[in-house]
């Protein structure tokens, strides 16, 4: 039974619930928080299939403090989210985090739980995520390591990191110009790419608070416990996702057993880590590549004029 509360986001997916809402009711947790969106007036199907949703996870048959956030209107991932966990941590200083398409391996309660209270007044840590996308590689000698990158495929964290979450981003116009935020994004590829996102978030172009929140991680220099293996599968990746859309259902990656915890002996990012998640995870080396065939055509022009013999 994991001690921190859990905190669990669903909507309109009776499936996908009914699968995550099991490996909740495993882990029996004395606390759950549930944040639940309202139907869309434009999708006649949402009033049944939130209706069915709602009904699932009322089947709480384990001793238990239940306390319920149900919209009646649709408010929209971002603002539903956003408000949801606000309401979270005015009750309890920290939480897990799951929502209704992420999966846990029974490992990673144990995990986040271990780090809320090993990291709980830490201030370089902020998040604690189940999520690793190193497809195998082991980064350090310790069953996790400390990553920029605050994956929310099921993570942690506490009340006085989320205190700082700004939806909004109005640190931004100001913050995309300092030597700040080039020193945290060295690379200009990866620099670029976030800079577009927190543009469209900061303009309200984009319906997600999980940008935003990365966002607000980075500003105030917050790491993330990063396990060696893969503890949550995202299965909600087909047509019925948000941001995660495909023709089809996708599997999601496969968990891992924790193994035994041991710790890092510094608490510092690996940028190499980082590194191959943005080249491999968000895209990074085929914009490194479209890149350089942008500029290829401008190179043999340049070269063709340098070499061409000049009139007298």
């Amino acid at each position: 039974m994991p001690a921190a509360p859990i905190a669990y986001i669903i909507f309109n997916r009776p499936r996908h619930t009914l699968e995550t809402f099991s490996a909740i009711r495993k882990q029996q947790p004395s606390k759950l928080f549930i944040i639940a969106d309202g139907p869309r007036q434009e999708h006649v199907n949402d009033v049944e299939r939130c209706r069915k949703v709602r009904e699932i996870v009322e089947q709480v048959d384990w001793p238990c403090d239940v306390h319920r956030n149900y919209a009646e209107q649709n408010m929209g991932l971002k603002r539903r989210v956003s408000t949801g966990l606000d309401w979270v941590f005015s009750y309890v200083d920290r939480a897990i985090v799951l929502e209704d398409d992420c999966l846990p391996h029974p490992d990673f309660f144990l995990f986040c739980d271990s780090l809320l209270e090993r990291y709980r007044a830490n201030e370089r840590v902020w998040v604690i995520t189940g999520d690793n996308f190193q497809h195998g590689r082991k980064r350090g000698k310790a069953t996790y390591y400390f990553s920029k990158y605050n994956h929310c495929w099921g993570w942690a964290t506490w009340r006085r990191a989320w205190q700082h979450y700004l939806s909004g981003l109005p640190f931004w116009p100001e913050w995309k110009y300092s030597a700040d935020w080039i020193s945290k994004t060295p690379d200009r590829v990866e620099r670029n790419y976030w800079s577009k996102i927190f543009d469209n978030v900061e303009q309200g172009a984009i319906d997600s608070w999980a940008y935003p929140w990365t966002a607000c991680v980075w500003y105030h220099g917050g790491l993330t416990a990063t396990p060696n293996v893969n503890l949550v599968t995202n299965i909600g990746i087909g047509p019925q996702g948000t941001h995660t859309v495909s023709l089809e259902d996708q599997k999601g990656i496969s968990v891992y057993p924790l193994g035994e915890l041991t710790h890092p002996e510094k608490i510092i990012q690996d940028q190499d880590a980082d590194r191959y998640v943005f080249d491999h995870h968000f895209g990074g080396s085929n914009l490194r590549i479209h890149n350089r065939l942008k500029r290829f055509p401008k190179i043999i022009w340049g070269n063709l004029i340098k070499k061409s013999p000049r009139k007298k």
